[in-house]
């Protein structure tokens, strides 16, 4: 009998047997990543402000907090929703809670002293930030040849 070097590939289940009790591959599972409850984001710059859009569904406007303080914007929403149901020989409860939170860093371009205009609707937040002036795109000057 001759003995042969065994080849862990050979059998295919136990290279993901050994995934799964890897415990790294199992905390970094996408269940727990905490990007999926982060509400997807668009930001637009135009010439006199920066546009953000906040896809946010199932919210309210009373759920949103929005802070800004020293160049740090804060966007954040909290919602809770309670419902009971009760007959004569049961009773059901369901509940949910869904929150958020987004910050960012903002440019020293935006003016911090003007007020920030917010909007929601449809699902989307919409912050409209301005420039500040000195940022702001000069109109372009034709200087004529004599």
């Amino acid at each position: 009998m001759s003995l042969i070097k065994f080849n862990g590939t050979r059998f295919p289940w136990n290279e993901n047997l050994a995934d799964f009790f890897n415990r790294d591959a199992f905390v970094n599972d996408d269940f727990f990543s905490l990007e999926k409850s982060l509400p997807a984001m668009n930001i637009k710059e135009h010439d006199d402000d920066f546009e953000i859009e906040l896809a946010a569904p199932s919210f309210d406007k009373k759920d949103f907090e929005i802070t800004m303080k020293d160049d740090i914007l804060e966007v954040s929403a909290q919602k809770t929703k309670e419902e009971t149901e009760k007959d004569e020989d049961y009773t059901r409860k369901e509940f949910s809670y869904n929150c958020f939170k987004r910050t960012m860093q903002l440019p020293n371009t935006v003016d911090q002293n003007q007020d920030v205009k917010a909007t929601y609707k449809n699902g989307i937040l919409k912050l409209n930030l301005v420039k500040a002036e000195e940022a702001k795109e000069k109109s372009k000057r034709v200087i004529e040849v004599v």
